[in-house]
């Protein structure tokens, strides 16, 4: 758990620029300006309604120092009814304002997630190899609902507040200049302190986003993990690892409580202090007959109504904080370069602008369509590795690449099998022709195109993968299938559950409309794993590259597999990682990879004869594949 939590904050551990909450809020103008109208009108909507509660203390006075000192039964009654009045409309006004923002704010909650998912499906999969997915999901959640809640009150009422404040204590200057004095002698200590509580608070209000990010991950872990927990009886450490992650989220809130807390308790007690010393000085000047009581009690008032605006500054700045951070966690996402960006920039840096210029000028007669549409014949050059060289962005600078100087062509039509021990670097060079990576060094063709100079929409409908490890989603098997080829017909799909020998899926109680459920752990790792194979050739695809799939079939379920596939991989170019003998035999030709690097290229019989690590390969795995079968 401790080693996990180490992975878990490493997006973290980059060094944070002093920011400020005002320029972190800034930049959710794009998001806030298609609605600014509302907004505009809700804020005015609501300081009419607060500075409407300023009036209430002169009507008072008006009450004291004429009805009542005049005992005219009749004025008072006028003065309770615009009492009554002003109350009713400053409520109806406030209900207003939450009328005009309601649409607004769900709209701009909806846009920025929305982005964020665009965005986190455009971003390569090195991001996502570095970022915990709790991480990912916390911003999109909770985060976002703090900037709904500073966008609903904060925001308009800092705003509201202030200009309640100033109107406030113009009218206390006007009644009584003074005890406006007086009242307004809390305002330099009370900055003081409340920029040294956003500093403060700044740094909790991240580090508990921040954890609550770590324990969403440890959530969807152990829910996603139950099967392993439960299998190795490991519920209850896993139970005490996160109730110590729980306390140390509780120690953080606790911290930021106490802050709160603090600012609060010196926030109202500041302007309690001066109020009370203005009524000592008040009374004094009314016996004094120098203040009338009509005005004390106006001034009063008048200050009274002021403390909601000024107390409220502790709750208000508080929230700020919370949502400067929140602003801040979602565009470290967002300014992200996306893999688009990261290749132009890589292509910019590493390669001069006339071989750049060149390779655009030599893909640019090779597109698929012409101008007006028309097909148009591509070089049938197939699959080439040129000077391939890879290694990963956070390896050490003294760690060789995983893969060096790959020169390989598998020409069109034919299938190569990819043949090499564990850690070889197979599975990182199939995961390069669909640029899920980007080559250090190097270029990779398709029927003589660089890879680079693809749409990556293209390059995906050209290129088709299966993993050894498959992924399915929360939806129907027909749907899982279907993904692999965007507008792919009923008959499509039978053809590739054909293929894959995935006729299982017509036995289940909806047939292809079944839902799998959630990483299709309904199913078993074999019906996985052709559920996958058959989302990879649906779309018959130019390119079929496949990463070891049919490790998790049995032996005559693979011989079934392999059969339907010749006919799928005599009409495409396939790269096809390979452990099993059986699987080397689908391909023409077998590349052998050691050490990252092509050791040998050739028949399986071949090799066999020319190659002695590829026959203590295959040798070693017939003789398991033996005593499995004893």
């Amino acid at each position: 758990m401790a080693a996990t939590n180490e992975r878990l904050r490493e997006p973290e551990k980059e060094p944070r620029i002093k920011r400020s909450a005002t320029r972190s809020l800034s930049r959710l103008w794009p998001y806030v300006r298609p609605v600014r109208a509302r907004f505009l009108m809700a804020a005015g909507v609501a300081a009419v309604a607060s500075c409407m509660g300023l009036v209430i203390p002169l009507v008072l006075k008006w009450l004291v120092d004429g009805p009542v000192a005049d005992r005219e039964p009749g004025g008072v009654w006028l003065g309770g009814a615009l009492l009554l009045g002003l109350g009713i409309a400053e409520a109806g006004l406030f209900g207003v304002r939450r009328w005009l923002v309601a649409r607004p704010l769900a709209f701009v909650e909806a846009s920025m997630r929305a982005d964020l998912y665009r965005h986190l499906q455009r971003l390569p999969v090195s991001f996502h190899d570095r970022w915990a997915s709790g991480q990912l999901l916390s911003r999109a959640t909770t985060d976002l609902m703090l900037l709904r809640m500073f966008l609903a009150f904060p925001l308009t009422f800092l705003v509201v507040n202030g200009v309640t404040v100033l109107v406030g204590f113009a009218i206390l200057l006007a009644q009584q200049w003074t005890l406006g004095l007086v009242l307004l002698l809390p305002a330099i200590p009370l900055i003081v302190l409340c920029s040294v509580f956003e500093t403060r608070y700044a740094v909790v209000a991240r580090t508990v986003q921040d954890q609550t990010g770590d324990l969403t991950t440890v959530v969807e872990e152990g829910v996603l993990g139950i099967r392993i927990v439960k299998g190795f009886g490991r519920h209850r450490s896993q139970a005490r690892a996160f109730r110590a992650l729980t306390g140390r989220v509780r120690s953080t809130e606790l911290h930021k409580a106490g802050l709160l807390a603090t600012i609060w308790a010196l926030i109202m007690t500041l302007p309690e202090l001066a109020i009370g010393a203005a009524l000592v000085l008040g009374t004094v000047q009314v016996a004094d007959g120098d203040l009338s009581a009509g005005t004390l009690v106006a001034f009063l008032s008048t200050a009274l109504t002021l403390r909601w605006p000024v107390e409220s500054l502790g709750f208000l700045l508080a929230m700020s904080q919370d949502a400067a951070t929140a602003t801040d966690r979602f565009f470290e996402v967002m300014d992200e370069p996306t893999a688009e960006q990261s290749t132009a920039d890589q292509s910019t840096a590493e390669r001069p602008t006339a071989e750049v210029s060149t390779a655009e000028r030599s893909a640019a007669p090779q597109r698929s369509t012409s101008r007006n549409g028309t097909p148009r014949t591509a070089p049938q050059d197939g699959l080439r590795f040129e000077g391939l060289e890879f290694r990963y962005a956070d390896a050490p600078p003294d760690a060789p690449p995983v893969l060096a100087g790959i020169d390989l062509h598998i020409r069109s039509g034919e299938t190569m099998a990819l043949v090499g021990a564990t850690g070889s670097g197979k599975t990182t060079l199939t995961a390069l022709v669909p640029r899920l990576h980007e080559p250090t060094r190097g270029r990779i063709t398709l029927d003589g195109r660089d890879i680079t100079t693809l749409p990556r929409d293209e390059l995906r409908e050209l290129v088709a993968v299966a993993f050894e490890e498959p992924t399915l989603f929360s939806a129907t098997a027909g749907e899982n299938v279907l993904m692999g080829a965007a507008g792919a017909a009923e008959a499509d799909l039978v053809r590739a559950l054909q293929v894959a020998q995935a006729d299982f899926v017509h036995a289940l109680p909806q047939g292809a409309d079944t839902q799998v459920g959630e990483q299709g752990l309904s199913l078993s790792g074999g019906q996985r794993q052709r559920l996958a194979l058959a989302r990879a050739v649906v779309g018959q695809p130019r390119f079929l590259v496949l990463d070891d799939p049919l490790s998790a079939l049995d032996v005559h379920t693979e011989a079934l597999v392999e059969a339907a596939l010749r006919q799928v991989l005599a009409t495409t170019t396939a790269l096809v990682v390979a452990h099993r003998p059986s699987t080397v035999l689908l391909a023409d030709r077998v590349a052998l990879l050691s050490g990252g690097r092509i050791a040998a290229v050739g028949t399986h019989h071949q090799l066999l004869g020319d190659s002695a690590e590829y026959r203590s390969l295959m040798s070693g795995i017939e003789r398991i594949e033996r005593e499995e079968a004893r």
